[in-house]
């Protein structure tokens, strides 16, 4: 939209200016008003475009102010006015409104509406709109032009001393302006809800408001306001009600015409099935609108009153009028609500549904999708089990919001789920993510953070492709950001990614998070790091882990993930932008619990490490896997001795299931041969199978590791 401005000149794209005008009492205007009534009148009659006249009182001509929509195209015509064959020009005149049928601009429009800006009962300029419809505006849409004019009027020209008869009605129609820009902003059907009760039910003395939608002959709450606790109970605990269980809004809807009831007698009176009804609701007098969109009843919104009162015409004039907005504004929100319902469903099915509760963390995460917006994003998050108690933590987001990004979420964590299985470290797995990413197209871009947490070493290792850093909580409560630096998203990356090593405490807490929870329209991300460090040093306990309190732990976690979103997410409502939160409180192998040997290379060795097993069972009271073990150590130690080479060494970890682990100085692959009956040999590995519950192969940057994990009898 152009606005015009004291001073200045309006220009148009085809470079021409138009003369600028002051109100009369040389206020300026108000871009703001003159937006919103041109932007209102628009949608009201469903038009190509507006523009707003002014009359010049020294030469009696129409000047042009403000033009919108496809009107600047074809305002040469528009910009000195004085010919009564135009509509604006018509309704000055004549002070009413006024219809020229007719293409006239070269926009193939049905015609031109206009009716006059009043100061009083003196017109002063015209509201005109360039109408698209086949045939001349009804009068509920006349109604409405008139009302958003004289709202408009009042803002510009500022005219003092109303008549006090009007004043209410004046207010009402200043309501209906800012209802239309409300519901034009609504994206929900909540939101619809809400802008009818702020917007409709002051100016009427209202104080009771419902909105039912209709689908498959059943009725659904949408929502109520005004009505008691108790009376929103009993709707709360239907989800779906057959439309002949409520009589009144059945015929509203069959008929398609409004129903207004002043009194409780009127509908015992009209309908003596509805005694329970009238019973239990705490109003007297109800307006009960159907909702037409489309040419079809989509639902019924209820205006009620706690007090018996008459229903005026000029006051179901202008509800029946506003039912048709709400209307269209709900039929939009109700397609938003179904394809974000959808597309968040989507994605809270690819995301962990819970995660799971492994020997060296305990974890809570929370994922929050967007308040508003045009459908969920791709943020997600994973935990993954790996050998030796070892454990991934995985974060992410796919740039974009809609179902496309939610699939492609999917996809990501199917990929790095996988990836983990083969233990491949994190630069490497963020390269083959990358490699994923980019096949998917120019227009697509994730961040990831991939870390592996080791028991054992107390180390943290991890690669990240744009994503913020994790935030790291000491026992203390010192909280501590380490210093580094991401490498590009995936998609734009070029590997090889960085790789970085952290120390972790003996009990440390692990933040994860994606930029939605600490960034925002309103506070950049620096601000939402610092905010997010405050509050996990004044929330966030590190307890000493033991086995008897993992639960207890978990609980503790949990409420911490609460804290943290409450307070940089306080309104959930307001969000542009999905969130993901992955809280992991990690806990160190006991020393008591590792057992290291290092063995010769040569045929002793095997001998050895089947003693240095009995011997270590022993100790932990595992006597009852001794013998498979000493089997199980004996073919992977024999193994390394006759295809790696050195140096070799046993690991023993004793978890919730028991661990070996083989090192030796090469990278060969082992497999498992399928032995004929006639071979010496080749049934290693399956014996190793038979004895275990899961094993299989990591590679580190100087050898491999052997890995096999056994249950612990109990």
């Amino acid at each position: 939209m152009a606005v015009a401005r004291p001073g200045s000149h309006l220009e148009q794209p085809e470079a021409m200016r138009f003369e600028c005008l002051t109100s009369p009492d040389q206020q300026p205007w108000d871009a703001e008003t003159l937006e919103l009534t041109l932007q209102q009148a628009t949608t009201c009659l469903g038009g190509l475009g507006a523009a707003v006249h002014w009359r010049d009182p020294a030469v009696g001509r129409l000047r042009l102010v403000t033009v919108g929509r496809l009107f600047p195209d074809g305002t040469e015509a528009w910009a000195d006015l004085a010919d009564a064959a135009n509509a604006a020009a018509r309704a000055v005149q004549s002070g009413a409104y006024a219809w020229v049928p007719g293409d006239r601009s070269g926009h193939r429009e049905s015609g031109a509406v206009a009716v006059p800006l009043l100061a009083g009962d003196k017109p002063i300029g015209a509201l005109s709109v360039l109408t698209a419809g086949p045939a001349e505006p009804d009068e509920l849409r006349r109604s409405f032009l008139h009302a958003i004019a004289a709202w408009g009027a009042e803002r510009l020209e500022r005219v003092p001393g109303r008549p006090g008869a009007g004043e209410a009605a004046f207010d009402r129609t200043v309501r209906i302006v800012e209802l239309t820009a409300a519901l034009a902003d609504a994206v929900t059907s909540q939101d619809v809800l809400r802008a009818v009760a702020e917007h409709v039910l002051p100016p009427f003395g209202a104080d009771g408001l419902g909105i039912y939608a209709f689908e498959k002959d059943r009725l659904h709450l949408v929502g109520h306001i005004g009505y008691p606790k108790a009376y929103r109970g009993l709707w709360s605990q239907i989800r779906g009600l057959p439309l002949t269980s409520h009589p009144i809004i059945a015929d509203v809807i069959r008929t398609r015409t409004p129903l207004f009831i002043e009194s409780k007698a009127e509908i015992l009176r009209r309908y003596p099935e509805m005694a329970g009804f009238t019973a239990t609701s705490p109003k007297n007098t109800w307006a009960f609108l159907p909702l037409i969109a489309s040419g079809r009843a989509i639902g019924c919104c209820d205006v009620s009153f706690s007090r018996e009162r008459p229903i005026g015409e000029e006051e179901r004039t202008l509800l029946t009028a506003l039912s048709g907005l709400v209307a269209q504004a709900f039929e939009r929100a109700r397609l938003y609500d179904a394809e974000h319902a959808r597309a968040e469903g989507l994605q809270c099915g690819l995301l962990p549904r819970k995660l799971p509760c492994l020997p060296a963390v305990r974890a809570a995460a929370r994922y929050l999708p967007a308040g508003r917006g045009d459908a969920v994003g791709g943020d997600w998050y994973d935990l993954i089990q790996l050998s030796a108690d070892r454990v991934a933590m995985v974060i992410g987001d796919v740039m974009g919001h809609g179902i496309s990004e939610a699939a492609t979420m999917g996809r990501l964590r199917t990929a790095v789920r996988t990836l983990a299985d083969l233990e491949m470290p994190p630069d490497e797995l963020l390269g083959r993510l990358n490699d994923l990413v980019s096949d998917l197209g120019e227009d697509f871009y994730a961040t990831c953070l991939y870390a592996v947490f080791d028991p054992v070493s107390r180390s943290c290792t991890l690669s990240s492709a744009g994503h913020p850093p994790p935030v790291i909580v000491h026992p203390d409560g010192t909280v501590h950001i380490p210093d580094l630096v991401p490498d590009p998203p995936l998609g734009a990356a070029e590997p090889p990614f960085a790789t970085h090593d952290l120390q972790m405490p003996a009990q440390g807490l692990v933040v994860l998070f994606t930029d939605g929870l600490v960034e925002s329209a309103t506070r950049d991300i620096d601000d939402g790091v610092a905010m997010l460090r405050h509050v996990l040093a004044h929330s966030a306990t590190v307890p000493h882990l033991v086995a008897e309190e993992m639960d207890a732990d978990t609980d503790r976690l949990e409420r911490l993930c609460d804290s943290v979103t409450s307070a940089l997410l306080p309104d959930r409502e307001q969000a542009e932008d999905d969130a993901a939160l992955l809280m992991v409180h990690t806990h160190n192998a006991a020393a008591r619990d590792v057992a290291v040997h290092d063995l010769p290379f040569d045929p002793r060795a095997a001998g050895q490490a089947r003693a240095y097993v009995r011997e270590q069972l022993t100790v932990w009271g595992l006597g009852d896997l001794v013998m498979p073990t000493e089997l199980v150590v004996s073919e992977l130690v024999g193994n390394a001795i006759r295809h790696a080479k050195g140096p070799v060494r046993l690991r023993l970890l004793r978890s919730r299931s028991m661990i070996c682990e083989v090192y030796d100085g090469s990278l060969t692959t082992p497999r498992i041969r399928h032995a004929t009956y006639t071979d010496e040999g080749g049934r290693g590995l399956q014996l190793v199978a038979a004895c275990s519950q899961h094993w299989g192969a990591r590679y580190l940057h100087d050898g491999k590791c052997i890995w096999v994990e056994q249950d612990i009898p109990r």
